[in-house]
């Protein structure tokens, strides 16, 4: 790759560096539709006959904004990353208070709230149960432990998260909770461009570790010629739901 193109993937770099929230830009092309299901749609269903709702890892507080909007329902959001807590504390500081929390350890009492959310942010089932009330309900939407599993061999050092799906339904049976609905989907999706993917490499920087341009030249550099053919850069993304009445 020349200068010129190392400076351009550069820019994606600095612009997902100073990302603030979590609406990312430059979404890869799906290939086939979306899930046969939407989050969203299900989070407000829930929430318009709840009491009290808390919404675990609320980002910049975008989808839990939109969620709550119509409601008269007590909200709460935790959201432990110190960039987004303050972006989701202005957006939500007229409906939601954020709370500085792991969602692994939350500081809430026992059968505290009617509805739990989750969206793309790791629990833990017991804590989960514990805050519910009884009858209480929780929905999560997760990531695929896999994504994007076809870049591993040119990104040895992605991490590997654990594969929670099947875990968590056991976990919630050992804590007494009912799994409802448990579905699982993937899709494959093209970036046309390698500074997208370099954008959401940075603006997620757990998928791997201290990335950048600089440190990944040589694998941005043979990526760069899938991204050249016909087909683009194609990979895998996927998500799977889970709903759960305490």
């Amino acid at each position: 790759m020349n200068e010129d193109f190392i400076e351009q993937l550069k820019a994606y770099e600095d612009t997902a560096r100073k990302l603030e929230g979590w609406r990312l830009e430059f979404e890869p092309e799906p290939l086939v539709p979306g899930p046969p299901w939407d989050y969203e749609d299900l989070a407000r269903s829930l929430v318009s006959e709840a009491h009290s709702v808390l919404d675990l890892g609320t980002g910049g507080g975008e989808v839990f904004s939109g969620v709550i909007s119509s409601s008269r329902c007590h909200a709460i959001a935790t959201e432990e990353w110190h960039v987004n807590a303050p972006v989701a504390a202005r957006r939500l500081q007229s409906r939601a208070p954020v709370v500085r929390a792991s969602s692994l350890a939350l500081p809430f009492s026992e059968g505290a709230f009617d509805v739990v959310l989750s969206r793309h942010e790791e629990i833990s089932p017991t804590e989960v149960v514990r805050v519910l009330a009884e009858g209480g309900e929780f929905l999560t939407q997760q990531v695929i432990p896999d994504i994007w599993h076809e870049l591993r061999d040119v990104f040895p050092d992605m991490t590997r998260f654990p594969d929670h799906y099947v875990e968590y339904q056991r976990e919630f049976a050992e804590a007494g909770a009912v799994v409802r609905d448990a579905r699982e989907f993937r899709r494959p999706v093209r970036f046309r461009e390698l500074g997208h993917l370099v954008y959401h490499l940075v603006a997620a920087p757990w998928t791997i570790p201290a990335f950048s341009v600089e440190s990944h030249r040589d694998a941005l550099a043979e990526l760069a010629q899938r991204v050249g053919t016909d087909q683009g850069l194609v990979a895998t993304e996927g998500f799977y739901l889970l709903r759960v009445r305490a």
